[in-house]
């Protein structure tokens, strides 16, 4: 059997978006990953199905793997002809270890490659607004260790020369020995007066900063509770924090949002939640297939110019509309009749297709939709209404006491998808889940079924419950969950802004 290869690669300070390119590839390439603590889970995301995942996590106090066991996973698997990942937090090349692994796999002949990543000691400072250089305050730094190894019977660290020797000095794991290493700067130079930042978990909604000079920085770590693992940063450049932190800043920072849309159409909420400072974690609760029975469908698309009008109620029922017309090769020309669209994703939806939506209510939900047809439907025509097959009735009802022809036909169907429930209840538990987002009727629905082995009630505990609108909140409350957060416009970006707002209502209260 030929040996496989291993990817020593730098999984950046914490944020998975500031993996690099390279890292990403390995990941998704990977027959087997050993990966860290500091490296950020939703990066397994990206690993094929089959890959075995190995966590090697460690504490300060304690280990899941010794170093010398990593070495031999690393050998094993390799020699074994997989493609290995070993992921780490931040950069490899810094106080990462990866020296001691590739010196175990050259020993045994392995080919290997290090994939550099972001280190924390400079992303987490930028993240806080502290650049660790500016020409105005320094021209050097140096990274240092605060963490030596235990059976070290004296420090490497020369600190009478490195006290005074850079302007900003970063530590790395040093957050246990602050006492200790406040003690030597001062003693070998430093001012008591030279500001200090500590960062623990830079780049994270956990990202927690704390400020103050030499003189005070225990004390403030000790009244602020902040623990490992956590960034050192020593010097003027700590200043520049007041004038140029932003991420803390974030409308969402802080928040870890639940997803609770399909799969399919997370991505969407999740990419907005990121930018808004927050993090989102995916629970998906549907998923999206093409109808049991296609029949109905079938039969009426190779109908379409018979229909006076086609009313759309969702982007999924567009795809799927479109997606079947392709699939029986049916001309998107015979679509004769006037469009109505729920909303203004769904009108964008079909714009693209370069077809013109002639009615897109203000209110997006079928009672807006029903008051903007008014006065343009006509008794006796024909309506074709392709949608879910859990949809409301209220729709065909209304337009059938106006006197219309209305088809109805299912153009996909919704079924449960809850894969990682005992890992969302466990973060909820935790309170680690700060909202709860619910899309629609049915995403509540699967929820409070995903979770009937739990209680709700503790679960739920201090998490705010955000819905897309009155129907969906209405749902959540006949099942008995708490609504804080109801979307004024049912969209996407509807529900955000009353997110958005309700945090900054809640942050004003706090600061009064």
């Amino acid at each position: 059997m030929s040996k496989g290869i291993v990817y020593l690669v730098g999984a950046g300070p914490g944020d998975p978006k500031l993996i690099t390119v390279r890292g990403l590839e390995t990941i998704r390439q990977a027959d087997c990953i050993v990966y860290d603590r500091l490296a950020s889970p939703r990066l397994l995301a990206h690993a094929k199905p089959d890959a075995e995942l190995i966590y090697c996590g460690k504490l300060p106090d304690r280990h899941t793997l010794t170093q010398e066991e990593i070495n031999q996973v690393l050998v094993e698997k390799a020699l074994q002809g997989k493609t290995v990942t070993r992921l780490k937090g931040g950069d490899p090349c810094i106080f990462g270890r990866v020296g001691e692994e590739a010196e175990e796999l050259v020993k045994h002949g392995i080919p290997f490659e290090i994939v550099p990543g972001i280190t924390s000691g400079i992303a987490a400072p930028a993240y806080a607004g502290i650049p660790v250089t500016h020409r105005d305050f320094n021209s050097s730094f140096a990274i240092v260790t605060g963490h030596e190894r235990p059976d070290k019977t004296a420090s490497s660290v020369n600190w009478e020369k490195l006290a005074c020797a850079v302007e900003t000095i970063i530590f790395y794991m040093g957050v246990g020995n602050l006492p200790f290493i406040r003690e030597q700067l001062i003693k070998h130079g430093r001012s008591p007066q030279t500001p200090v930042a500590l960062i623990r978990w830079g780049t994270t909604v956990e990202q927690q900063t704390v400020v103050g000079t030499l003189a005070d920085i225990v004390e403030k770590r000790e009244q602020a509770g902040l623990t490992n693992p956590a960034i050192i940063i020593v010097g003027e450049v700590v200043k520049l924090r007041e004038k140029l932190q932003w991420f803390e800043k974030k409308p969402l920072f802080g928040k870890r949002v639940l997803v609770t849309r399909a799969r399919s159409q997370a991505s969407d909420l999740s990419e907005r939640i990121a930018e808004l400072g927050g993090e989102a974690y995916e629970y998906p609760l549907i998923k999206l297939a093409p109808p049991q029975e296609l029949d109905r469908l079938d039969d009426a698309l190779r109908k379409l110019s018979q229909f006076d009008w086609v009313i759309f109620t969702s982007v999924n029922g567009v795809n799927h509309f479109f997606r079947r017309m392709r699939e029986l090769c049916i001309d998107i020309r015979t679509l004769t009749g006037r469009l109505a669209a729920v909303g203004p994703k769904t009108a964008e939806a079909l714009e693209e297709k370069g077809l013109t939506v002639h009615v897109l209510p203000a209110d997006f939900r079928a009672e807006g939709l029903l008051d903007s047809l008014k006065g343009k439907l006509v008794p006796g025509e024909s309506v074709l209404l392709p949608r879910a097959d859990i949809a409301r009735e209220i729709l065909p009802k209304e337009l059938r006491a106006h006197g219309l022809q209305v088809t109805e036909v299912d153009t996909y169907q919704t079924v449960v998808d809850a894969g990682n429930t005992e890992e969302t209840a466990a973060l909820l538990k935790d309170g680690a889940i700060h909202i709860v987002t619910f899309t629609s009727s049915s995403t509540v629905k699967n929820f409070v079924q995903s979770m009937a082995g739990h209680d709700l009630h503790e679960l739920l505990a201090g998490v705010k419950i955000a819905c897309i609108g009155p129907i969906t909140a209405q749902t959540a409350r006949d099942l008995g969950l708490p609504v804080h957060i109801v979307a004024a416009d049912s969209h996407i970006q509807g529900l955000l802004d009353a997110i958005i707002r309700h945090e900054g209502e809640e942050n004003q209260n706090a600061a009064v």
